[in-house]
């Protein structure tokens, strides 16, 4: 019989590497009295150890005599109980312990220190055995509760039905896309059940009451009277081929919106194939095959003749997404953040209101005209529902569908599918806004002039315009609300305390405002004989407004092309230096003084500047401006304001919505033919009082000295771009 396995002495201290291979001994009040270099291991730590030892030791002896030369017979010694309860009442204090412990115990029990050593050597090993022996029961017992549980729950997962889809809730017994089109549909019935319920209470209603386009609302009452000339946009044409009440049915029309919605989405979130690289590297494309194999139905097939503009873009804007979504679901805040692209918009019918004030399941039908910055390029006209839900925490959608094929009276030549924007919440309270815009538009018999090929190439309006125009305005909005203000003065002439400074930028906003109020109106007629058809006239007559000067007011633009990029146009018109070389109302040779710059935004050229004449019998004016920039367009709007008003607002607190402002202007588009070759598109606009209001109709002489103003500034900005920078662009 072998001998019981023994445990070495370690003399280098307290050496726990050999607990592992003393798992099968049997006593722990055994010790080797040969030296101390063995030691057995009992379970019972040394109760009735001596009579197995005695045992083990007698047969051991007989089987040497058999075997051959009989080996030593070792000899153990048994601890005594006394020893062992000792040694036990320490191992609870202390189940390691160091070198002179284990001689302090030593002496006091006479043992050895080796044989203290290995006896609590042994018992941490018999201790750590019995706690493994105990986990190892627990974990065995939980596995097979757990085993059981399983087979329950997959039983049941195998024998249920969705309450929702009514299919088999197993994965394995449908395809991927079968289950994930289950799931689509589960969640569209249950949405369109909501609208349906929600739309009980306008089934008495008309889906569209009086949708005839209108200017764009503000805060006050009407002030403009428009004398010359209609506007040839959505106004018109839809007061004359809408004349009573729409029939077409609001369900087909919320399960449109639905449709949409998750059409933008899909197309927000998806890239390659169904998006690709854009015009000049600027938003992105659709492949239109691709969109085709996607969306098989949508708003169904592409009309003949009808030209497609898809893009999508993304960028940070200093706006929460709420705050954003509010901009867009009312139609007097979204065409004034829009001002440049809206011309009028106008909600006609609130199908669905929100109950939390939030616009979260608002659903409305509006119409609008979108617009280039230009009398000579043709307003478009949309007619659509707008509907806008939050998709999750933080994260919005708001999306547009045209509904005009559902009346068969409106006839419209531009017509959105699916498009809008998804907005998602970021740190700092700014949002991430994926913009999405996609129409159908027939312009094969407009626009044949210079933005001939800025509209055909689909950056007049493609979604890296909107997300500039949109990030430029909160930018301006974040500036009127700031206490920190970054400006330049001119200790020289004036300092503004950050009051004054707030008004100036208050003032700046209002003229930027107004130019495009005035530059939309002017895109209406054209005065005959009085100098072509490439000025368009209009005139307005002020009643009531205060922010303008009483009676007839005349709005004259036009557009030209110069051979240079907008970043050069811009920056040569914005310098002070050479102001007096193109703004005939400063007078040849005439120096203009910086008083005050002050940023609103955070390229240092996008600011609100207030100059001064330098002609002494002139001091009595001064130019309120703001120039302004992104990666789509620029500007360079002006007024000129009395000393008097402008004093009254930067130290005795006069409200500068009541400061009579008439603005001129210029803007710059890039003419569509890319960065290395391409020039601008500049329209210039002016607005002046020409009669008082009791004086009636305006006079021929009127307008063209007009066309003068125009004409001679068109002169002076082309002198300034003598060389060909630019290749020139088609239609000229």
């Amino acid at each position: 019989m072998s001998e019981p396995n023994m445990v070495p002495v370690d003399n280098n201290g307290d050496n726990d590497n050999n607990e592992n291979n003393n798992m099968n001994n049997t006593d722990v009040g055994l010790y080797n009295t040969n030296g101390g270099a063995d030691a057995g291991v009992e379970a019972d730590a040394g109760v009735g150890a001596g009579t197995e030892a005695e045992e083990s030791d007698s047969r051991e002896e007989e089987m040497g005599s058999d075997q051959g030369p009989s080996r030593k017979r070792k000899k153990y010694h048994r601890h005594n109980q006394y020893q062992i309860q000792e040694m036990e009442a320490f191992f609870k204090e202390c189940p390691h312990p160091d070198d002179k412990q284990r001689k302090d115990l030593g002496r006091q029990l006479g043992l050895a220190p080796a044989q203290i050593k290995f006896w609590f050597q042994n018992k941490r090993t018999q201790n750590k055995n019995q706690q493994e022996r105990c986990e190892n029961t627990e974990l065995r017992s939980l596995n097979t509760m757990l085993k059981s549980e399983n087979e329950r729950f997959r039983e049941a997962v195998y024998l249920a039905l969705c309450p929702k889809c009514g299919g088999k809730t197993a994965i394995g017994e449908m395809s991927f896309e079968e289950h994930h089109l289950r799931i689509v549909n589960a969640r569209l019935k249950e949405e369109i059940n909501e609208l349906t319920a929600l739309a009980v209470r306008f089934s008495s209603k008309s889906v569209v009451s009086n949708p005839v386009m209108s200017p764009r609302p503000s805060n006050r009452p009407p002030t403009f009277e428009f004398e010359a000339g209609s506007s040839s946009g959505t106004g018109g044409n839809l007061s004359r081929e809408i004349t009573g009440p729409a029939d077409a049915d609001s369900r087909m029309i919320m399960g449109l919106a639905i449709g949409a919605m998750e059409e933008l989405m899909l197309m927000a979130q998806v890239d390659e194939p169904l998006w690709m690289g854009g015009f000049n590297g600027t938003s992105l494309a659709l492949n239109l095959d691709e969109y085709a194999r996607t969306f098989r139905k949508g708003l169904g097939p592409r009309l003949s003749g009808f030209r497609t503009e898809a893009s999508r873009e993304t960028a940070l804007v200093a706006m929460n997404p709420t705050g954003v979504v509010e901009m867009l679901m009312q139609a007097n805040l979204w065409s004034t953040m829009f001002v440049g692209m809206v011309g009028r918009a106008i909600t006609h019918e609130n199908l669905l209101t929100d109950t939390a004030g939030n616009f979260n399941g608002a659903l409305q039908i509006m119409s609008a005209e979108y617009q280039v910055l230009s009398p000579l390029v043709s307003t478009r006209e949309s007619y659509f529902v707008r509907y806008c839900r939050q998709q999750g925490e933080n994260l919005w959608a708001v999306v547009d569908v045209s509904i005009d094929h559902l009346f068969p009276n409106i006839h419209m030549k531009c017509r959105r599918r699916p498009s809008g924007c998804l907005i998602q919440e970021t740190p700092n309270g700014y949002s991430k806004v994926t913009w999405v815009e996609h129409v159908e538009v027939d312009d094969r018999e407009a626009n044949q002039n210079i933005f001939k090929h800025f509209i055909s190439s689909g950056q007049a309006f493609a979604a890296n315009r909107w997300v500039a125009t949109l990030e430029r305005q909160c930018e301006r909005i974040a500036s009127i609300m700031t206490t920190d203000f970054r400006s330049v003065d001119s200790p020289d002439h004036l300092v503004l305390t950050d009051h004054g400074k707030m008004s100036i930028l208050k003032l700046a906003e209002r003229v930027s405002r107004n130019f495009f109020v005035g530059l939309t109106s002017s895109m209406g007629t054209t005065f005959s004989g009085a100098g072509g058809d490439d000025i368009r006239v209009m005139t307005m007559k002020n009643i009531n407004d205060p922010g303008r000067p009483p009676g007839v007011v005349i709005s004259a633009a036009t557009s030209f092309w110069v051979p240079a990029p907008p970043n050069i146009v811009f920056d040569s018109l914005r310098d002070v230096d050479h102001r007096d070389s193109w703004d005939v109302l400063c007078g040849g040779g005439v120096v203009v003084h910086k008083i005050s710059e002050i940023a609103n935004g955070r390229d240092s050229r996008n600011c609100a500047t207030l100059l001064r004449n330098a002609i002494p019998c002139e001091k009595n004016m001064m130019i309120i401006q703001e120039t302004s920039t992104d990666p789509t367009a620029s500007f360079v709007v002006y007024a000129p304001v009395d000393t008097a008003s402008i004093e009254g607002v930067l130290s005795e607190g006069q409200d500068p919505d009541y400061v009579p402002l008439l603005p001129s202007g210029i803007a710059i588009l890039p003419d569509g033919m890319g960065d290395e070759h391409g020039g601008s598109l500049l329209t210039v606009s002016f607005q002046m009082l020409v009669e008082e209001v009791h004086m009636g109709k305006l006079s021929i002489t009127s307008v063209a000295t007009a066309e003068t103003l125009i004409r001679t500034t068109v002169m002076k900005i082309k002198a300034l771009f003598p060389f060909q920078i630019a290749t020139p662009s088609l239609g000229k």
